[in-house]
């Protein structure tokens, strides 16, 4: 049986993933962060999945992770990953860290890891991007940053991993049917009393207009089953794409989006979350 590791296999779309690919057969190795979240996966399907403690922001988990993989690895997923919400005015260079730890050298870090047994297997390598990296909305900068950044490396990586026949594949959803989207609401609310009151008023348009937008997008939402389908035929596919972006209407706006011109582009997102 194929085998494959997942991070952020906890909740979410990673979950999704594991759970997915162990009902198709896969041999999965499931990334979390805490001894509870590992028996709550484990409890899903233990003949297919192993759970192993893995914050890919810890050098410690990361030296360890190779012993914990199986003899032959046939991918990774690189899922685990958080959004840092707020203008940029607001946003901290704590959070800043954060963002890009998790989000980006976390990923890499993963990935130079299993390297060599993806080498060994001509194995495959799939990113866990978002159609944000298409364009880059109001507050939500760090997020977008983390995967502007992540997809640049993930460009290199492909190039570079050619000779080896590892493909490096870039999966973009959009906005997903998971607990994180399911709560978005509340994270505008926290987000806005994290703000001084300075901030708070100046920034009042911003925040009322992701207020609106938020149940906007949550009747949008894409299965988490569509993602999980896009991220197998990612690790099968006899030639992969370099990016996938998921669900019909996220292509379309993609397309529509990425022709406009910047200032046209501009203005739709301002709109959107309704600023001037």
């Amino acid at each position: 049986m194929p085998s494959v590791l997942v991070t952020g296999a906890a909740r979410g779309i990673g979950r999704s993933i594991t759970e997915y690919l162990a009902r198709r057969g896969w041999d999965v190795v499931a990334g979390v962060r805490t001894q509870d979240d590992a028996e709550a996966v484990a409890a899903v399907d233990a003949r297919r999945i192993t759970p192993v403690i893995l914050d890919v922001t810890n050098d410690d988990h990361i030296a360890d992770l190779v012993a914990s993989l199986p003899g032959r690895l046939d991918g990774v997923v690189n899922n685990a990953g958080v959004a840092v919400n707020g203008p940029m005015e607001v946003v901290t260079t704590a959070d800043w860290r954060k963002q890009l730890e998790i989000n980006v050298i976390g990923q890499l870090a993963v990935t130079r890891a299993v390297l060599p047994k993806l080498r060994e297997s001509r194995g495959r390598v799939v990113f866990m991007s978002s159609v944000n990296v298409r364009m880059s909305m109001p507050m939500l900068g760090a997020y977008s940053a983390s995967k502007y950044a992540l997809e640049a490396a993930a460009d290199a990586m492909r190039m570079e991993l050619r000779p080896w026949k590892i493909p490096v594949v870039i999966v973009e959803p959009a906005q997903t049917d998971t607990d994180m989207w399911r709560a978005a609401g509340d994270v505008v609310l926290e987000t806005e009393a994290a703000m001084a009151p300075e901030h708070r008023e100046l920034y009042a348009r911003h925040l009322a207009g992701m207020k609106k937008l938020v149940p906007v997008a949550q009747r949008m939402t894409v299965p988490t089953e569509k993602v999980s389908a896009v991220v197998e035929a990612a690790l099968t596919t006899r030639r992969p794409r370099a990016r996938y972006v998921v669900g019909a209407g996220p292509k379309a706006q993609v397309r529509l989006m990425t022709n406009l011109p910047t200032a046209v582009r501009d203005l739709m997102l301002r709109k959107v979350t309704g600023q001037p």
